[in-house]
């Protein structure tokens, strides 16, 4: 796994101490904006209730629960910054776990894109180019153990 620069984590630890606060606030606007990149993506949820805008997915309980874990995958990795490395045995089986429903590698560049989103969004003028590289820093490394356990786990399947 790389390391993050220790401005990296300066950076991301700063930022992260206020959006912390309100997780699922923050995770409804990156998952509005990933629905508004790939709208397929919203297929993916089966919940009980059927919702056709996608504002009434947003604000499901079952969504909402799945919202508050993607914050807190977020929230370990802040909280692990200097030892990422320990997180490598969940994030590979979270990639599994992607694999498994049917969520393709190309998807998780545009949950990137959305958390930057969320994050700009957020932070305002906060928002600034070096800490955008922080968290896409720490986002590829996340990512990168995510990927690897989706595709051990898509090779698992074709034996």
């Amino acid at each position: 796994m790389e390391k993050l620069t220790e401005k990296d984590k300066e950076l991301i630890r700063g930022s992260w101490e206020s959006l912390g606060k309100n997780k699922v606030s923050h995770g409804v606007v990156m998952f509005s904006r990933l629905f508004e990149l790939e709208p397929a993506l919203l297929n993916l949820f089966h919940y009980n209730t059927n919702c056709s805008p996608t504002q009434d997915c947003l604000s499901s309980p079952e969504f909402l629960d799945h919202v508050t874990k993607v914050m807190l995958v977020i929230d370990a990795a802040v909280s692990h910054l200097d030892d990422l490395h320990t997180l490598e045995d969940f994030l590979l089986n979270l990639g599994k776990k992607h694999q498994t429903v049917g969520v393709n590698t190309q998807s998780f560049a545009v949950v990137g894109e959305s958390l930057l989103y969320m994050l700009q969004c957020s932070l305002g003028h906060g928002y600034t180019g070096p800490l955008r590289q922080a968290w896409l820093n720490m986002y590829t490394i996340v990512v990168a153990a995510m990927s690897r356990g989706w595709a051990k786990n898509g090779e698992h399947k074709t034996d």
